[in-house]
C-alpha cells in the first residue's frame, strides 16, 4: 500500500453525513472530561492498579505488596482515581478496600486489555 492509498482526494462534502455528526457532536467540556479521562487510565502504574482491582476488592496493604510499591505511593495514586470516579472505596473497622467504580469502568479496562491482548 502507498502511502497515497490513505489519503481521500475528492472535493465531495456529503451534507447528509456531515450534518448527523454535528447535530450528535458533544460539547468540548465533555471531551475534555473524555480527554482527562482516558489520561488518567494512561499511567503504567494506576493501569496496574486497575488490574489488581478488577480481580479482587483489595486494602491498600494488599495493593502495595502485589506492585511492591509504598502505600504511600498507592494512596497517592488511589487518591487520582477515585476524584475521576474510577475507583470507589469502603471502610471496615480500621481499613479502607477498593474496588473499580462501576460496571463502566470495569467494561472499560477489560476490553482495553482484551483490544491489546488481541
Amino acid at each position: 500500500m502507498s502511502k497515497n492509498e490513505f489519503i481521500c482526494d475528492c472535493n465531495v462534502i456529503h451534507e447528509d453525513i456531515v450534518k448527523n455528526t454535528l447535530n450528535k457532536m458533544p460539547d468540548d467540556y465533555l471531551f475534555g472530561k473524555l480527554a482527562e479521562f482516558f489520561k488518567i487510565l494512561g499511567d503504567t502504574t494506576r493501569a496496574k492498579i486497575l488490574f489488581a482491582l478488577d480481580q479482587n476488592e483489595m486494602c491498600v496493604c494488599d495493593i502495595a505488596n502485589v506492585l511492591g510499591m509504598s502505600k504511600s505511593s498507592i494512596s497517592h495514586q488511589l487518591g487520582t482515581l477515585r476524584r475521576m470516579n474510577i475507583v470507589k472505596c469502603r471502610r471496615q473497622g480500621k481499613e479502607v478496600y477498593y474496588t473499580l467504580d462501576d460496571d463502566h469502568v470495569k467494561g472499560l479496562f477489560e476490553l482495553g486489555m482484551e483490544h491489546i491482548e488481541h
